[in-house]
Parts: structure tokens; sequence; C-alpha cells
């Protein structure tokens, strides 16, 4: 079965990610990046194979969303799969199934903050484009469209930044929600959280040093640096072919010193009961 980690774009999916992959797959808890892929990304073409002949046909790919999951799942294992896909219904079909799915770690992230982050990432938004879409309930993401990796990606339903949360929040059993600012402020807890979170719902024994190791070698300031030594094989190029450091800012992205007043309001009045759910505003 699938355990998921599963996040709105730019909301700390990948350092989770990198941290779980480092956890799983590394014999002592070093990361370098070379257990990244081990956990890779769903829905992506190769996981459609035989099954879907024009992927531009939204209602043929949401009929197979659960085919792919089953073929995925035939061997019975535990396996982890990052996703950005709104855990959605289009045409009476669900993008995932508790029949399929163990559980998720659903990564979420301040909105004000996921603009700013976004903006940086897709080079052709600015801040006005990066407002319109997280407040959009209709925005898709075909990252084969929006940067220059060919990377297989599919179609994949994001809908506005509220809808997403409350997407995976509310269909889902053994549900672990991780703040990107816990991480942040508190990386040896909500790590730890994540590490036991895993243990009990799979039965994995994890070495205590080896978390340690883990949650060392997976600081943001170590992945910025792993990054720049050329070992994060992700980073994507803007429309110059320069690259865009993924892990860029982290704790010093503040939306305080990006956003004016009117974006802000914005945000924080269509996003309301959502960020009040989630201590980001009183």
């Amino acid at each position: 079965m699938i355990i998921w980690i599963a996040s709105y774009p730019k909301s700390g999916n990948t350092w989770v990610r990198s941290f779980l992959s480092t956890l799983l797959y590394s014999k002592s808890g070093e990361n370098d990046f070379s257990t990244l892929k081990q956990i890779k990304q769903f829905p992506t073409r190769p996981q459609f194979d035989n099954l879907i002949k024009d992927f531009k046909d939204i209602n043929e790919l949401a009929g197979n969303w659960i085919k792919a999951q089953e073929i995925i799942n035939l061997d019975g294992e535990i396996k982890f799969f990052k996703t950005h896909h709104m855990n959605c219904t289009i045409n009476n079909c669900n993008f995932t199934n508790h029949k399929n799915s163990l559980g998720v770690i659903h990564v979420v992230r301040d909105p004000r903050n996921v603009i700013t982050s976004i903006k940086n990432h897709y080079s052709f938004l600015d801040i006005s484009g990066a407002t319109k879409f997280l407040l959009n309930n209709d925005t898709w993401l075909d990252l084969t469209k929006q940067d220059n990796r060919s990377g297989g990606q599919i179609p994949t339903p994001l809908s506005s930044w509220k809808n997403h949360y409350n997407s995976w929040k509310n269909k889902t059993n053994n549900y672990l929600l991780v703040r990107y600012e816990d991480l942040i402020q508190n990386p040896n807890e909500k790590f730890n959280e994540i590490a036991n979170y895993v243990s009990k719902l799979t039965g994995f024994k994890f070495d205590i040093q080896k978390i340690k190791n883990s949650i060392d070698s997976n600081s943001f300031e170590y992945l910025r640096q792993l990054e720049e030594n050329g070992k994060f094989s992700e980073s994507v190029h803007d429309k110059r072919d320069e690259e865009i450091k993924f892990f860029s800012l982290g704790p010093k992205n503040r939306w305080e010193d990006v956003l004016d007043q009117a974006t802000i309001k914005k945000i924080e009045d269509h996003f309301s009961n959502e960020m009040k759910e989630l201590n980001y505003i009183s």
C-alpha cells in the first residue's frame, strides 16, 4: 500500500521526502541525495503505460488513477510516493482510496510564504501571478509545459491552496499533518514525529542513531550545501537556462518582507478559516 507525502507545491515536500529516503534507504542515515529517487512521484507517465492513450483527456486520466495504483500495489509491499495532486474526484473517479492508501504525511505551509516560493520557482510568475495560482479553483500542474525538465509528468489538478488542503485533510486514513514552519523551528521534534508515525504504521524499526543522523544531514543548510555542490538533480531552470536554486531561502523566506498589504489581505480573506485552523492567523 501507498503512504503519500502530499503537499501543495513549494510547501516542503522534497524536504520531508529527503529525510524519509535517507532514513529508509541509506545505511547509516547520512544524506547525499543518492537515495532521493527511491521515493518517486505520482502521477507520472510510466505509471500509466498501457492504460492511457491520450494524456490530454482528463476523463481518461481520472478513470485510471486507481488502476495505476492497483498495479503499483500488486506486490503487496509498502511504498512511499510524493504527490502534489489534489485528493479529488472527477466524474465519480477518486484520485485514491483506502484499499490503495495506507496513510498520508501532509506537508502544509503558510500560503503567504507559498506565494513567494512559487514566484521564485516558476520564473515566469510575478507576485500577482503567483497569488492567482493559489486562489484559482482550476489550477493544474503540467510540469513538462512549465519548465524544461522531461520527467514524464502528466496533468495534475491542484485547485486552490484551500481546496487542496481540505481534500487531503478530510479524505485520508492515518493522517499526519506536518507544518513547514514547525520543521523550520523544531526540526528534531517534527522529524522524530514523522519517523515514529512511519514506524507505527509500517512496523519498520529505526535505530535511534540513524534517526539522529538522518535529521542532522537533512537540515536546511546541509541540503542547500549539497545543492551548491551539485548533488541535487531536481533543480529547474529559467527561460535563460539558468539554474533556479531549489533550497534557496527556507527560514529567510518572509512574506512580511515581500508582499504588499492588498495581497496579504486577499490571501487572509480567501483562506481565513483554514489559516486560523492552522494557527497562521488569529
